[in-house]
């Protein structure tokens, strides 16, 4: 089940950050250099943008995305991760998180959504790819915005 973020789920998304990256991913990104996460209400939700959790059957967090409103027209899509154990075309929680946040997009008027990634991340491009994304260089992006830099890749898909 995808939902829009509600504050008692907070340790658990975190939880999900932190393992996903570090642990599966191997890229050590601390807490303290993505202090969005601490406060999503104010950095996503009331900014203008949204953030959403899939949960499992037990109501548990299994997988999170983000998109934070840089301007009327751009938006940067962040924190898009899933438990392994709920990845794959099979049960589709990531499809159904990245349609969350593409319908909202679509919906505020976004004409614009970037991200960045790390490089070793390659299952993600993949997806990214799929869905329409394009990469692009640092220097070709729109707007400045800051992510702890981790030989990332940066892409970019026009709504």
């Amino acid at each position: 089940m995808i939902a829009v973020y509600d504050e008692r789920y907070k340790e658990e998304v975190i939880k999900l950050i932190l393992y996903v990256q570090n642990v599966e991913a191997g890229v050590g990104i601390s807490i303290e250099e993505q202090p969005d996460i601490l406060d999503i209400q104010s950095n996503y939700i009331n900014e203008g943008g949204n953030f959403w959790i899939a949960l499992n059957d037990d109501k548990e967090v299994v997988g999170s995305i983000g998109l934070q409103k840089k301007t009327d027209d751009i938006a940067i899509l962040k924190k898009f991760f899933v438990y392994k154990d709920y990845r794959g075309k099979e049960l589709g929680t990531g499809k159904k998180l990245y349609e969350a946040l593409f319908d909202f997009a679509k919906n505020q008027g976004f004409s614009t959504v970037i991200l960045d990634t790390p490089s070793q991340a390659t299952r993600s491009h993949s997806f990214y790819k799929k869905v329409g994304f394009k990469k692009i260089t640092k220097e070709n992006l729109p707007i400045k915005y800051d992510y702890p830099d981790r030989d990332s890749f940066i892409f970019l898909l026009e709504l």
